[in-house]
C-alpha cells in the first residue's frame, strides 16, 4: 500500500472496492443504489479517527451529504418506475438522477461539502475521495445522461474549480478544487467516449496518487510548509512535474487526454466550451507554477542539519513516473499516430 493503514481498515478498504464493483455491475437501479450505500457505510470507518476531531467531523459531514444524495437517487429511480413517460418527464427524471450522482461526486453546484471534508482527512483518504469514490457515480451517470444539463455543469465545474483555487493556503483544499476542475474535464470525456474517460481517469489517478504520497511522506498540509522545508531536489522536481501534468501543460502526459477532448469539442463546433476549458487550464497552471516557483526559490530555514532525505523504495517508482510523464506526450504521439 502507498500509505500505512492497519489491518482493521484494510477490511473496510476491501469493502469500498467491492461495493464499487457491485454498483457498476448491477443490472437494475436498485442494485446500483445498494452498491452506493455499501460504499458509503464502508468508507466512513476509514475516515473516522477517535484521536482526531477533524476526522470525526469530516466523517459526519460526509455521511449527511451522501445520505441526502442517496435519498434523492432512490426517490428518482422510484419516480422512474411509477410515473408515466413523456418527453418532459424524462427530462425531469434525468436531471434528478444526474443531480443526485453529481452530489455524490462533489460536483458543482453541490460541491460545498467537498473542500470542507477534504480539509479534515488524511492524505490517503483524500486520495480515495478524489479518485475511487468518483468511479461508481460516473459510470452510473453514463447510463442516463442529460447532455444539455451536463454541458452547463461542465462549464461551471472548470470555472468555479479554477476561481476557487486562488488564494488557497491549504494543499488539501487546493487539491479539492483541482479535483472539481478536473471533474468538468472527466464529464466531458464521459460524454464523448467511455474509453476516453478511462484514459483520463487513469492518468488523473496516477498523478493524484503521486501527489498525495509525496505530501504524505514529507508531512505537509499547507503551502507555506513547502517554502520552509529544505527538501530533497528530486521530491520538489516530482511535485513540479505532477503539478504541470495535472494542469495539462505540453509535453507532459496530462496534456494528452485534454488535447483529445479539445479536438473533439472543436470538431463538433463547440468553440465556446473549448475556449473556457483551455483558459481554465491556463489559469490552473498559473496557480501551480506560482506555488512551485516559490517553493524552489524560497528557503526560510537554511540549516545544514535540517535537510530532509526520504529513504523509501517507492520514490524510485515516483521518479520513473515523473520521467515518463515528462516524455509522455512524445511517447503517446509515437504510439497513437
Amino acid at each position: 500500500m502507498l500509505f500505512m493503514i492497519n489491518s482493521n481498515k484494510m477490511f473496510f478498504l476491501f469493502i469500498v472496492f467491492f461495493s464499487t464493483l457491485i454498483s457498476i455491475s448491477a443490472n437494475s437501479w436498485l442494485g446500483c443504489w445498494i452498491g452506493l450505500e455499501i460504499n458509503l457505510l464502508s468508507f466512513i470507518p476509514l475516515m473516522s479517527n477517535p484521536n482526531n476531531l477533524l476526522n470525526s467531523e469530516a466523517s459526519l459531514k460526509y455521511f449527511l451529504t451522501q445520505s441526502i444524495a442517496s435519498i434523492n437517487f432512490l426517490f428518482s429511480i422510484l419516480l422512474n418506475l411509477f410515473l408515466l413517460k413523456n418527453f418532459f418527464m424524462n427530462n425531469i427524471l434525468s436531471i434528478l438522477i444526474n443531480s443526485s450522482l453529481l452530489m455524490k461526486m462533489g460536483s458543482i453546484p453541490f460541491h460545498f461539502w467537498f473542500p470542507n471534508i477534504m480539509e479534515g482527512l488524511s492524505w490517503f483518504n483524500c486520495f480515495i475521495l478524489m479518485t475511487w469514490q468518483k468511479i461508481s457515480p460516473m459510470i452510473l451517470l453514463s447510463y442516463y445522461m442529460n447532455l444539455k444539463f451536463l454541458f452547463l455543469i461542465m462549464i461551471f465545474n472548470v470555472l468555479i474549480g479554477t476561481i476557487s483555487s486562488f488564494n488557497q493556503t491549504s494543499l488539501r483544499k487546493l487539491m479539492a478544487f483541482s479535483s472539481i476542475n478536473n471533474l468538468g474535464w472527466m464529464l466531458s470525456a464521459l460524454s464523448i467516449s467511455e474509453n476516453l474517460w478511462m484514459l483520463y481517469f487513469s492518468l488523473y489517478s496516477l498523478f493524484i496518487s503521486i501527489m498525495c504520497f509525496l505530501f504524505y511522506i514529507i508531512n505537509v498540509f499547507y503551502i507555506n510548509q513547502l517554502f520552509n522545508l529544505n527538501l530533497n531536489f528530486s521530491i520538489k522536481f516530482s511535485i513540479l512535474i505532477n503539478f504541470l501534468s495535472l494542469g495539462g501543460l505540453p509535453p507532459f502526459l496530462g496534456f494528452f487526454p485534454k488535447w483529445m477532448i479539445i479536438n473533439y469539442l472543436l470538431y463538433n463546433n463547440l468553440f465556446i466550451i473549448s475556449f473556457i476549458f483551455t483558459m481554465s487550464s491556463l489559469i490552473m497552471l498559473f496557480i501551480y507554477i506560482r506555488i512551485i516557483y516559490s517553493s524552489f526559490m524560497f528557503y526560510s530555514i537554511k540549516l545544514k542539519w535540517y535537510k530532509i532525505f526520504i529513504k523509501n523504495n517507492f520514490m524510485i517508482f515516483i521518479n520513473i513516473s515523473s520521467f515518463i510523464s515528462l516524455l509522455g506526450m512524445i511517447i503517446s504521439t509515437l504510439f497513437f499516430f
